[in-house]
């Protein structure tokens, strides 16, 4: 071969490789720039991401004080029921104990209403009625004394069923601040 085709085949293999190379470095090059861009992509949707995961946190955190402070709110108005009921629940057994010593000390009589035809028709007292006391109600009406054991028995049963009201009372207010 000659020394004109020699250097005719060593330039276009020179000329190849040089081309070749040239491509490689392009084509990293390129690589580099998509990769770049890539990361940027994926770092704003990472930011984006971020942001989107902080906004939902605070509104989680504002979501959690507001129904604190509506849990505080309904905690401080259960204690000022709960003390009103203790007030009423002390007010009605101080007055319940008041009601036994007066009975127990006869300072105070139970008394019933009794049918004025009924005790006439059992032959008592001739069907005359009674006079109206300075402190009666019905002008004339007959009334039979309780034994003081049988009032004791009527006043405890009161109690309870005082006791039970407020009970109750409490229970329905509980119930309406719990349920707003």
């Amino acid at each position: 071969m000659s020394l004109g085709a020699r250097w005719v085949l060593l330039s276009l293999l020179l000329g190849a490789a040089m081309g070749g190379r040239l491509a490689w470095l392009w084509q990293a090059d390129e690589l580099q720039k998509q990769e770049a861009g890539y990361e940027r992509q994926l770092a704003q949707k990472d930011l984006a991401h971020s942001r989107e995961r902080e906004a939902a946190a605070s509104a989680a955190l504002d979501q959690l004080e507001l129904q604190q402070a509506a849990r505080r709110d309904l905690e401080d108005r259960l204690q000022v029921q709960g003390k009103t009921h203790w007030k009423e629940m002390n007010d009605a057994q101080q007055a319940q104990a008041r009601l036994r010593d007066r009975l127990a000390t006869a300072d105070l009589r139970l008394s019933v209403l009794v049918d004025a035809g009924s005790v006439a028709a059992q032959g008592c007292g001739g069907g005359v009625r009674a006079s109206a006391g300075t402190g009666g109600v019905v002008d004339g009406a007959i009334r039979a004394q309780l034994d003081p054991a049988h009032a004791r028995r009527i006043v405890a049963i009161t109690d309870e069923g005082d006791r039970a009201v407020i009970a109750l009372k409490a229970c329905q207010a509980y119930v309406r601040e719990v349920t707003q």
